[in-house]
């Protein structure tokens, strides 16, 4: 008797851990009944809240819109943004409170290549998901996960088209960089590098700063001394605006300065006294000003200036209604039953025309690049000016 008990025993306990099994499969992290959890390890105060903080205003914009019809097949958008500052060791509190303790299915448009690549092993190991993340480093898609998206060609390929197309049509050879010492900054190096090469010219020499810093009157001494005749910057954009406001004043108007995507800001081109004239930048974007002839670009920049008090959304808060649009779109594609697999093959097959960066997104099976095109932009008479397209 108590033999066929136990044999009872065994087949109820079978049962259910199967149900518990079939549960989990389906109740991924960050995902209830009514919400689906999302998390942003964000600069929301350092060199690159410019990008950061205008970045939530706007995704918290668009989702409450979504919100406000009933969610995504019943669900509604929960969003969590923690300040890191661009600084390391606070970002790493900021990711275990997000997926240990607040549990987020998608950790959206973290901030920064070297918080991006120190979280990929605790966000993988979590399944969650890394959503667009603000950084143009190709390692964000590269080598390939089922759970990393990203957009943008990347600093890498930015920087050597953009340096190739200055040197073809300027005839300037010897390239330099002044960096922050970081991923990002090697990422701007490399690219600068390899552009020279491509070109026929050399790259000379870089100067590494701290980001913090302000004086650059030194740095740009000992360029102009190694003969450079471009500059590429992977500097906080306050320190992009001091690096072009003292070339100026130094008369180092021959060197022609330039950026990635990391500098393509309202911002940097809204300066006054006209001290950014003339940057150049390559970027998977082109400047909104440009396009307000679209109805649907202009009512976005009217409703996001009478919310938040401003005059001209700044560039964060364009990547953020981009990425928050596409999001939902991949959201609603993968249905009620969602999951990773199912968020997987919803995202594979979106392809449609973003008006707000006037590229086309389109990803695939195993391809998790949101655009590849490249827009080489001019600050020209205070605005943003589309050169050419690659």
């Amino acid at each position: 008797k108590g033999e066929k008990m136990f044999s009872k025993f065994l087949k109820i306990l079978g049962v259910v851990m199967l149900f518990g099994a079939g549960v989990h499969a389906y109740a991924e992290q960050g995902i209830t009944d009514s919400e689906i959890i999302i998390g942003s390890n964000q600069d929301m105060s350092g060199p690159f809240a410019g990008f950061g903080a205008p970045g939530m205003s706007a995704t918290k914009q668009y989702f409450d819109k979504i919100n406000a019809k009933g969610g995504i097949h019943g669900r509604t958008l929960k969003l969590i943004v923690e300040d890191n500052g661009y600084q390391l060791p606070k970002a790493m509190q900021n990711m275990n409170k997000l997926i240990n303790s607040d549990k987020i299915f998608i950790m959206y448009m973290q901030m920064g290549t070297h918080i991006n690549k120190a979280t990929f092993d605790q966000l993988e190991a979590k399944k969650v998901i890394n959503w667009m993340p603000l950084s143009g480093s190709e390692t964000m898609a590269n080598p390939y996960s089922d759970l990393r998206y990203a957009g943008g060609a990347g600093y890498f390929t930015e920087m050597k088209t953009l340096v190739q197309h200055v040197s073809e049509t300027t005839g300037k050879k010897k390239v330099c960089a002044m960096i922050l010492p970081i991923d990002f900054g090697k990422e701007i190096s490399a690219g600068s590098k390899a552009g020279a090469e491509a070109a026929g010219g050399e790259f000379v020499t870089q100067t590494a700063h701290k980001p913090d810093e302000e004086d650059f009157v030194g740095a740009l001494s000992k360029l102009k001394a190694a003969g450079c005749e471009m500059i590429s910057l992977a500097l906080g954009l306050k320190q992009q605006i001091k690096v072009l406001g003292t070339a100026k004043k130094m008369g180092l108007n021959d060197i022609q300065i330039i950026g990635s995507s990391a500098s393509m800001h309202t911002v940097l081109a809204k300066v006054p006294g006209g001290i950014t004239e003339g940057f150049m930048v390559a970027a998977g974007w082109s400047d909104m000003l440009s396009r307000m002839g679209n109805k649907e670009v202009a009512t976005w920049f009217t409703e996001y200036n009478k919310e938040f008090n401003t005059k001209l959304p700044p560039t964060g808060a364009l990547l953020g209604r981009v990425y928050a649009e596409m999001l939902v779109r991949a959201l609603e594609a993968a249905g009620r039953d969602l999951n990773h697999s199912s968020f997987q093959k919803a995202v594979e097959s979106l392809e449609y025309k973003d008006v707000f960066m006037d590229l086309p997104v389109k990803f695939g099976k195993n391809d998790h690049v949101s655009t590849e095109g490249l827009i080489i932009s001019q600050i020209v008479d205070g605005n943003w000016k589309e050169l050419t397209r690659k």
